[in-house]
């Protein structure tokens, strides 16, 4: 993985090391638990993910990167409070208009995910382009293949829709990496069943499982489903194809919401509903990729990770089409700040020094310009003009720059 201090590492052991007893929540928090009448608070995007009992707390500090990951197995993770970060910039967030990369700028920010330390790199739509096609080859050949001293390689995914020709493309550009992975995905919403697939129930249960067996009998061990509009699907209808991938082969479970429409709680209660009523899926990651067309990405991320979703989905900058996507930033740094003592002890393989040099790379590589006002990495993140909270504003200023290496912030037009 990315390079930590001798100071900064930890022993395995040390993570393994729970606390006897979760500490209870900040008292600004609401604590509750898994019920039907349960809710979210809504004053904070980290609060929004409470909604199932807190796992024991590790013995770690959240205030430096991380340097001991679980070893990468594609169906589960030995530590339970691990997440892994899914980053789809190069896919997804190629996808916002007027945000084309060349194969070149796509290798470079490649690398760059390679410094941040993400888990998995969905490295394109194989089959949406010869040029996309070729730039997803590149990006398994050599990223997927960069092998650090600690072990650390990333997964090196390519995106299909569910049909023969779409999965054995995806598999033709990213065998050559060490460890592949395939993405299909077909849409389980009435809507979207009826009006763009016009197929019944039973037709799309079928294809979603037979695509997965296919992908599985090409070689590859490493297969991710999504049911597309999870968040406006029908739960048993959920449970059932679900299930049936499962019994195909797939490894991953991604629980998008595509239209970004659900609120915090409904997306934490329908991951805790797929964990609580899916046969098999203790065999599986459950994973969340969540649209940001009302703002609540972020949010709906870190509910779904609370709730018992592993992988979370996310893009530098948030870029992605229409809104936008969960940002990558937003969610690392929430897990990171927050994770131990809100979060039941999450925490993500990033080495978060390397934030703002991605952030910026993709901001000039995508001609996307970051609004100044934007979380973590925006230029007046760390920036403002009246002085009533520069003490504070001091400390985070020192965070900020130990922490994710950014420029240092706090400044005050007058001086106070």
């Amino acid at each position: 993985m990315a390079a930590v201090s001798p100071a900064s590492r930890f022993s395995a052991s040390q993570f393994s090391a729970a606390n006897p007893k979760a500490k209870p929540f900040p008292s600004s928090f609401i604590q509750f638990r898994l019920s039907p009448s349960r809710h979210f608070p809504s004053s904070s995007s980290a609060a929004a993910a409470a909604a199932v009992p807190s796992l024991p707390r590790k013995s770690f500090s959240t205030s430096i990167s991380c340097s001991v990951r679980p070893e990468y197995i594609p169906n589960r993770i030995s530590d339970p409070h691990y997440v892994r970060v899914f980053d789809t910039t190069l896919r997804d967030g190629e996808q916002s208009p007027g945000a084309t990369m060349t194969s070149k700028e796509k290798l470079d920010i490649a690398r760059q995910l390679i410094k941040l330390g993400v888990d998995v790199i969905e490295a394109g739509f194989p089959a949406a382009s010869k040029d996309d096609f070729e730039a997803v080859k590149a990006i398994a050949e050599e990223i997927g293949n960069a092998v650090d001293e600690d072990g650390y390689v990333p997964v090196i995914c390519g995106l299909s829709r569910c049909n023969e020709k779409d999965i054995r493309t995806a598999w033709d550009a990213v065998k050559y990496a060490k460890r592949p992975r395939i993405h299909t995905f077909i849409a389980t919403s009435p809507i979207h069943m009826k009006y763009k697939l016009r197929k019944s129930k039973e037709e799309v249960v079928e294809i979603a499982r037979s695509m997965v067996s296919f992908a599985r009998s090409l070689g590859c061990e490493d297969v991710e489903f999504s049911p597309e509009d999870a968040g406006r699907s029908d739960r048993e209808f959920l449970y059932q194809i679900l299930e049936e991938v499962i019994k195909a082969g797939a490894t991953t479970l991604n629980i998008p919401d595509t239209v970004g429409i659900n609120l915090p709680s409904e997306f934490g209660q329908l991951i805790a509903d797929i964990k609580a009523n899916t046969p098999g899926i203790e065999n599986v990651i459950i994973s969340t990729h969540c649209q940001n067309d009302l703002g609540l990405s972020t949010a709906n991320t870190l509910a779904g990770a609370y709730s018992g979703a592993r992988q979370v989905e996310v893009t530098i900058n948030g870029i992605g089409e229409r809104a936008g996507n969960a940002s990558l930033e937003e969610v690392v740094m929430a897990i990171k700040c927050r994770g131990e003592h809100v979060l039941g002890g999450l925490y993500t393989g990033i080495n978060t020094k390397h934030i703002t040099m991605a952030s910026k790379m993709v901001e000039d590589y995508s001609g996307l310009q970051v609004q100044p006002h934007k979380a973590i990495v925006g230029a007046n993140a760390f920036a403002h003009e009246s002085g009533i909270h520069q003490c504070d504003n001091n400390e985070v200023r020192t965070a900020h720059t130990v922490q994710w290496g950014g420029p240092v912030g706090g400044e005050s037009k007058n001086g106070e």
